[in-house]
Order: structure tokens, then C-alpha cells, then sequence
């Protein structure tokens, strides 16, 4: 991976860390969403969700869009494939720790 994939990642998984930013998320999933739906959906203030779509954008899990002289938003997916990629290298090494530790047990009276 290199270095700027790892800043990117950084970036994305802080903002991530945020609950209103995963709950943004799931609002602009979907369908791409003006700032002042987004903020009624999530109980925020459109300034505060503007800064929040901001850290995402930044992150590279947003973009925006324009449509007349409403700015949309919606999930950017390569940026939620840079995550999903990070911890989907998690899963073969855990899987098979599992295994082992599963196929020990059934040898086990105890298990």
C-alpha cells in the first residue's frame, strides 16, 4: 500500500469513527441528497452537517454535485472500497485462526 493510500485510509477510517457521519452516510447511500434534507434525516444543523460532508468529502467517502442551485451529495464507493479492502485483508487470516482453533476443540471431550 502506499503512503498516500495509507493517508487516505487514515483519513477515511477517522472520519468513519464519527457516528453522525456514519449516520450521513446511510442517508446519501441511496440517492444523492441536498445538505438541508441530510441535516433534517440526521437531527443536525445544516452547518454542522455542511462540516461533517465536508471531513467526508476530504476523506474521500463523498462527492458533491450540482443540480441547478441545489449541491447533492452522495457516497463516493471508491472510497468505501479503499476501507472495505483494508479490512477485508483481516478476514483470511482470522478465518483460518478460527478453523484451527474450532478443528483443536472437536478433538477435546470438553469441546
Amino acid at each position: 500500500m502506499s503512503a498516500e493510500a495509507i493517508v487516505d485510509l487514515d483519513l477515511a477510517l477517522r472520519a468513519l469513527a464519527d457516528g453522525n457521519r456514519r449516520a450521513i452516510l446511510r442517508v446519501i447511500r441511496s440517492a444523492p441528497q441536498p445538505v438541508g434534507m441530510i441535516a433534517e434525516e440526521v437531527g443536525l444543523s445544516q452547518q454542522t452537517t455542511s462540516h461533517h460532508l465536508g471531513v467526508l468529502r476530504k476523506a474521500g467517502l463523498t462527492v458533491g454535485t450540482r443540480e441547478g442551485t441545489r449541491h447533492l451529495f452522495a457516497v463516493d464507493t471508491d472510497g468505501l472500497a479503499a476501507v472495505r479492502s483494508y479490512l477485508d485483508d483481516f478476514w483470511p487470516g482470522k478465518l483460518a485462526d478460527l478453523k484451527t482453533a474450532i478443528e483443536s476443540r472437536q478433538g477435546d471431550p470438553r469441546g
